[in-house]
């Protein structure tokens, strides 16, 4: 909720309240003026007396209160792009925890980068390197001991390659606007950062070899698995059984 929505809240919660303690003040007044002439004053009365008194005094509080709060300038309405990146940023939270919901979002956007760089130089780079974090990313749940650093690393590098994908993209996209007499400092600018671009991916990628190594070197067992072992011996268990199976209907042909 944002500062205006609270704002307004909160004079509609104290309305409410000054409202309430009123007409219970009201109440117990009644009551009190209505029920003390019948039997003089006693504890009842002194009860009613008091419940008015309590009920008038919170009344005059909660409308002091509301006073006090209706003086205050409201806050000025959020800006819509503001209210609609957290509508967004809360349907990605929801979406996020269900089931495969992160490798979904990270999905979509992936397609929204590639939607945006169409058409331009880095698009064949940034697919590549959509596909390499696609492949680390499946990957990052084994990848642990040492190479856990190594994965948070590959995280930042991938966050800089995107922001320089879309920087080159940007110039690219400049460059077909520019006045003859700027395009030279920009195409060149442009392929300075296509060839940081390139050579960025290029480790990235080689990261992602790299992971791939440690991970089949660190899941490979000295010796024969336990599980292939036991499927052995219960492959022999079986043969073993069918055999003497055979063998008795052999030798006891009525049985």
């Amino acid at each position: 909720m944002d500062e205006r929505s609270r704002y307004f809240a909160k004079l509609r919660r104290l309305r409410r309240a000054a409202r309430r303690w009123s007409v219970l003040a009201a109440g117990f007044g009644g009551a009190a003026i209505v029920l003390t002439p019948y039997q003089g004053l006693g504890v009842a009365d002194a009860g009613w007396a008091a419940a008015t008194g309590a009920a008038t005094a919170l009344a005059l509080w909660r409308w002091s209160d509301l006073r006090e709060h209706a003086a205050l300038p409201a806050p000025p309405p959020p800006d819509p792009a503001m209210i609609a990146q957290r509508s967004r940023q809360r349907l990605e939270a929801v979406v996020a925890r269900l089931p495969a919901g992160q490798a979904a979002l990270d999905e979509v956007r992936r397609a929204q980068g590639r939607l945006r760089l169409r058409g331009t130089s880095v698009a064949a780079t940034w697919a590549r390197l959509d596909r390499a974090s696609a492949t680390l990313a499946g990957m990052a749940g084994r990848l642990g001991g040492p190479a856990a650093g190594a994965v948070q690393e590959a995280a930042t590098a991938e966050q800089a390659l995107r922001d320089l994908a879309e920087r080159a993209a940007s110039v690219e996209r400049a460059l077909r606007v520019a006045p003859p007499e700027a395009r030279a400092e920009l195409e060149r600018g442009h392929r300075e950062l296509l060839r940081q671009l390139e050579g960025g991916v290029t480790a990235y990628e080689g990261l992602v070899a790299a992971a791939a190594g440690y991970l089949a070197e660190d899941g490979r067992p000295t010796a024969e698995h336990p599980a292939i072992a036991r499927l052995t011996e219960a492959t022999d268990l079986l043969r073993g059984v069918a055999a003497g199976w055979s063998e008795l209907r052999t030798a006891y042909p009525g049985t």
